[in-house]
């Protein structure tokens, strides 16, 4: 990964401009790409830390580079739309997107959300335990930021693997999803509660399936969710 270098997709030679001044002014190297065969190109290429990646765009579009990106790298994505229509977002975090904003937006709001998705992508520290946490058909893996059920290896989102590492960590206690949002997603977020849903949704898919895990995301009607784990 190329630290410090963000990758902007975007077909408005405006925008891109714009996002390089105010991102160069706080440190970061800027790549920049007109349409989404070339901006995937640069994204398995350059290897950016982070991409921001609009979804109208010639050639192939934002959803279709975000997909085919998270089929190899978990490098954060802040997707960008004109519309703010639910499913545009909805849609963009099931594909595997950290964050979204609706064009037109303020530079600095950017900026804010750049720096707070590289936060929470940062790598936990290794515990004293070599950063791992085992459960009845669950294996946590903080330093590789892998998680194995039954033994195989499960892929998910930077996203996806936070919230089940946190919920994880705390085994049998309720959270609204307030809070989730709050410890998963950063008091700086700025979407709102369905984002939960979505991802609870899409990592009970992948870590539930078949029943090969025996811990499992229980729903908690009226208030939120909770991680169980069964008696040994």
């Amino acid at each position: 990964m190329s630290e410090g270098l963000v990758l902007v997709v975007d077909d408005e030679a405006h925008i891109r401009e714009l996002v390089r001044l105010y991102l160069e002014k706080e440190g970061f190297k800027i790549a920049a790409a007109a349409d989404g065969e070339e901006g995937l190109r640069k994204a398995r290429t350059l290897s950016p830390q982070l991409i921001i990646l609009d979804i109208m765009l010639p050639k192939l579009d934002g959803w279709d580079v975000c997909r085919e990106v998270r089929k190899t790298a978990r490098t954060p994505i802040i997707m960008l739309t004109a519309k703010g229509e639910e499913f545009d977002r909805i849609l963009g975090l099931e594909l595997g997107a950290d964050d979204y904003l609706t064009k037109p937006f303020s530079p600095r709001e950017l900026v804010a959300r750049v720096k707070a998705v590289l936060r929470r992508a940062a790598p936990d520290k290794p515990a004293a335990d070599g950063g791992k946490i085992m459960l009845p058909g669950l294996l946590i893996d903080l330093p590789a930021r892998e998680v194995r059920v039954a033994g195989q290896l499960v892929s998910l989102t930077p996203k996806e693997f936070d919230l089940i590492l946190f919920l994880a960590r705390h085994p049998g206690k309720v959270f609204t999803r307030e809070q989730l949002l709050a410890a998963v997603w950063g008091y700086d977020y700025y979407g709102d509660l369905r984002t939960v849903d979505t991802h609870i949704k899409r990592l009970r898919e992948k870590v539930e399936k078949d029943g090969t895990a025996a811990c499992h995301v229980r729903t908690i009607w009226g208030v939120g969710y909770k991680f169980e784990v069964p008696d040994k």
